[in-house]
């Protein structure tokens, strides 16, 4: 690939299940997914365990508990109270890049470039990650390289994390609409932080979040231009990548997740062949 290259990018939106979406790998090649919860959930980071989880507090306000295959801590997930979008660039790219840490600058860039057209004032942290008590806990307590923040402050604006493998990188990043400190305090498993302490991590985006997708951009060949400029926006369901058939005929799986704290052979006895005859 040379700097005259001009590559395209695809961009969709996904609505529905969070667990699904991070389960689903990348193809090798230029992406941009905004995707949209169509419940309460709290996205664990890849390093977190389900014990980190007040799992009785999460059932209790109706928030799914579900895994991402990037780092960082915890990330809480209200529907139509987020701006979530991936950028997946495949090996070789112009913006890949083989230093880890500062790979994400561009993204961090890509927002707040679309963030200061909208108004708000924004910066991209370019030192080192600077974690926090609680950073392991909730992503908003710690600020990574590339992440963005208001001016002067250590509030962020955009979290952002990653996954690479030889093929791609996939960049996560989203920023709050509104921001629940008091929820997010309260799924961390004790000892927990107060809601006073989660309070400032984080900064509002007041924005229309339509208005911040269609403000969003990426850089091509060095020069920025915004996502729609460059792709066809569509709204659709995501590709199907597995078929199920049973007996040759077209079939469906049903994943069912337990919680943390059930017991694994409890579930299976009492829910096989209940949800077999229902079915």
């Amino acid at each position: 690939m040379t700097p005259g290259d001009v590559v395209a990018w695809s961009v969709r939106t996904t609505r529905g299940d969070t667990a699904a979406f991070h389960a689903t790998d990348p193809a090798p090649e230029r992406a941009a997914v905004f995707h949209e919860a169509d419940r309460r959930t709290l996205v664990l980071g890849s390093s977190q365990r389900d014990s980190t989880v007040d799992v009785r507090v999460a059932r209790a306000l109706g928030v799914d508990v579900a895994g991402r295959r990037s780092g960082g801590g915890g990330v809480l997930l209200f529907p139509g109270e987020f701006v979530w979008l991936d950028l997946v660039i495949p090996a070789g790219d112009l913006l890949w890049s083989d230093d880890v840490g500062r790979a994400m600058v561009w993204v961090g860039e890509v927002w707040a470039a679309a963030l200061g057209s909208l108004g708000i004032d924004a910066a991209v942290h370019a030192a080192a990650f600077q974690p926090s008590e609680w950073s392991a806990q909730v992503c908003w307590a710690g600020t990574g390289t590339g992440e963005v923040v208001v001016p002067g402050t250590a509030a962020k604006l955009v979290g952002i994390s990653q996954r690479r493998t030889r093929h791609w990188a996939r960049f996560q990043s989203m920023c709050h609409l509104r921001w629940r400190p008091e929820v997010a305090a309260a799924l961390v498993a004790a000892p927990r932080p107060s809601a006073a302490a989660l309070a400032p991590v984080a900064a509002e985006v007041s924005v229309d979040p339509a208005a911040l997708r269609d403000a969003l951009v990426v850089e091509r060949n060095g020069e920025v231009v915004r996502i729609r400029d460059v792709a066809t926006v569509v709204d659709g369901f995501e590709e199907i990548v597995n078929i199920v058939r049973i007996n040759g005929a077209m079939g469906v799986t049903l994943t069912i997740t337990k919680s943390p704290d059930a017991n694994t052979i409890e579930v299976a006895a009492s829910r096989g062949s209940s949800r077999h005859n229902q079915l």
